[in-house]
């Protein structure tokens, strides 16, 4: 039976999750500003040898290179962005093909954010040193459970990995995840080849009140009142699985697994075989922390500590990089590859909006001094990687003008 101790806590997180915030004015919300991206078109396509499909997948990360080294990188030259945003497609009868792309209208101030300007210092929050953790401080995430929420806008456009990662409903049969969940950087993984894509069904009939469960922190943080109620359990949920048509995977990962510039490409797009028929989530430029409402970023995934249980969480973003953007959420492995997203007003259609604006790496572990610094990295949709996956999804560039 619920507890009705827990009713005002899920009417906040109802609150949290679905209204839009209140604000002073309408010139205070927080807006998505529509921008012209540049075009990024296929130029030539040539065979490539098969890939041999040996490594498992690695659900985490590892890099040598930290936020502030990222931040003092050179920017990449215009021939330097055709080379890594080529592209290889795997198809899921084994054939691999490597496309060459061209870039038309593109202004290199475009391709950067007012992040830019911060330095090495920034305004932003620098992350802190901490030992090899997942989960920073209490654990704050939500569980969810049930089918009203589940097969819900957003938390239906979530969807799991056969390789064990999560991705992100982009498109009718597209799914954004990262490039490590079907790539070590020098190969495809074990798997990718017949990848499979599971959408959370329910099996029988649910009950509306198995809706989530909250985490044993969550009344510390906003009501500071009494434990929540027992979790319910998630039996009634079962994955329906369709496979993966075509895999693009930009050549910025393949060129050894997360190196000092692969982080910054470690995004994939899937194709599915037939169309999901679910609601999905739209493509934005990422916009800069401090224009985010609340600093504030959102997102979904199946972590492997929670094994058939979607896990929703949010929290602030730190530093950022024109690629990267950094944060603590909580997570486990297998939640890499959600897609991070914000809600924010949009002002052509007099709607709030969520759009996904990054792809969720993951734990990213750095070595520097004998110390172990941690790092939660997402990777920003620019102008020119939403260009890109734009053109993937949709196949023509004149829908993909305005990001």
């Amino acid at each position: 039976m619920r507890s009705r101790a827990a009713l005002p806590r899920f009417s906040f997180l109802f609150y949290l999750l679905f209204l839009p915030p209140v604000l002073s004015s309408s010139s205070a919300r927080p807006q998505w500003t529509l921008q012209r991206v540049p075009v990024v078109l296929p130029q030539q396509t040539d065979a490539r040898p098969a890939p041999h499909f040996l490594s498992p997948a690695r659900l985490d990360v590892t890099s040598t290179c930290d936020p502030e080294c990222h931040k003092k990188a050179p920017r990449p030259s215009y021939s330097d962005l055709r080379r890594l945003l080529a592209y290889e497609t795997l198809h899921s009868d084994g054939r691999l093909t490597e496309t060459a792309i061209g870039i038309y209208g593109y202004n290199p101030s475009s391709n950067t954010s007012p992040a830019d300007s911060l330095g090495s210092s920034g305004q932003a929050e620098r992350s802190h040193v901490r030992r090899k953790r997942q989960i920073f401080g209490h654990d704050g995430r939500f569980s969810i459970a049930g089918q009203n929420f589940l097969l819900q806008y957003p938390f239906s456009v979530a969807v799991k990995l056969s390789t064990g990662c999560s991705g992100t409903l982009v498109g009718d049969r597209h799914v954004l995840t990262a490039a490590h969940c079907v790539h070590d950087g020098k190969n495809y993984v074990k798997g990718a080849q017949r990848l499979r894509v599971g959408f959370l069904k329910p099996k029988q009939r649910d009950t509306q009140y198995s809706s989530f469960y909250l985490p044993s922190n969550f009344t510390n943080h906003v009501e500071g009142g009494p434990a929540p109620y027992a979790p319910p359990s998630n039996d009634k949920m079962k994955f329906q699985w369709i496979r993966a048509k075509r895999t693009h995977v930009p050549k910025g990962w393949i060129k050894g697994n997360a190196n000092d510039i692969g982080m910054d490409y470690d995004y994939a797009l899937l194709e599915l075989k037939k169309p999901h028929k679910r609601r999905h989530m739209k493509l934005g430029v990422s916009p800069t922390a401090q224009r985010l409402p609340g600093r504030r970023v959102h997102f979904s995934g199946f972590d492997n500590d929670r094994p058939g249980q979607l896990v929703y969480r949010f929290c602030q973003a730190g530093e950022e990089t024109p690629d990267l953007l950094y944060q603590h959420c909580d997570a486990q492995p297998g939640a890499s590859g959600s897609g991070v997203y914000a809600r924010m007003w949009n002002g052509r259609r007099r709607r709030w909006e969520r759009k996904v604006i990054g792809v969720f790496s993951g734990h990213q572990w750095v070595e520097r001094q004998g110390a172990s610094q941690e790092f939660n990295v997402a990777v920003r949709i620019t102008p020119l990687k939403y260009a890109q996956i734009c053109y993937w999804i949709k196949g023509n560039f004149v829908d993909c003008r305005e990001g």
